[in-house]
């Protein structure tokens, strides 16, 4: 009998078949075992978010200085006045008192632009040194300012932009006159700042 013949007969062997089965069951046994191994080792999270917040510089404009106005103060004598925030009614005490000589009192007033809806900060200094004109040899000292954020009920140092991203305040504070201070015009300077918070 010839040898292929020989290897056909063998391979229709019982026991080859069942050798063969077996093999082709373990292959495909071992198949679904890989293939839930990788399914339980993944997760998935649908539906994260991913976003960015963009933010446009500030601008910060004066509209209106801060000023005491005129101011009458009686020989040898000092005292206090102050100027609300949100008015120019001002509060005297001591030997000091109202004057209706120009110029009028005024507050510091701003306007501010930004990014709409966002809120931000003012810093204001702790006080405000305002020296004579002429001689330069006097000086008085403001304190206390406040600011009022435009529609606010009250004093605050935040506040948050529009819709349209703008916002305004004005700002007030306390100018003390010592006993005997020298009368004329008295001018200084100071820095209002404004942030993001």
């Amino acid at each position: 009998m010839s040898t292929k013949l020989n290897n056909k007969i063998n391979n229709l062997n019982p026991n080859n078949m069942k050798k063969s089965l077996f093999t082709f069951a373990t292959i495909l046994l071992l198949a679904g075992i890989t293939t839930n191994t990788f399914a339980q080792t993944s997760a998935t999270v649908n539906g994260t978010t991913a976003g960015a917040k963009l933010i446009k510089p500030l601008t910060l404009t004066q509209t209106s200085p801060l000023h005491f106005g005129t101011i009458n103060v009686l020989t040898g004598a000092g005292g206090t006045v102050t100027l609300p925030s949100n008015s120019t009614t001002r509060v005297f005490s001591a030997g000091v008192s109202a004057s209706t000589v120009a110029p009028l009192a005024t507050n510091a007033a701003y306007d501010v632009t930004g990014t709409k809806n966002v809120t931000y900060a003012l810093t204001l200094p702790s006080n405000i040194t305002v020296t004579e004109t002429i001689t330069g040899s006097a000086t008085m000292t403001i304190d206390s300012l406040t600011a009022r954020f435009n529609g606010a009920s009250g004093d605050a140092i935040t506040s948050t932009l529009s819709a349209t991203g703008t916002d305004s305040f004005t700002v007030g504070g306390t100018l003390t006159i010592a006993p005997g201070q020298e009368g004329g015009i008295y001018a200084g300077t100071f820095n209002v700042t404004i942030d993001y918070n």
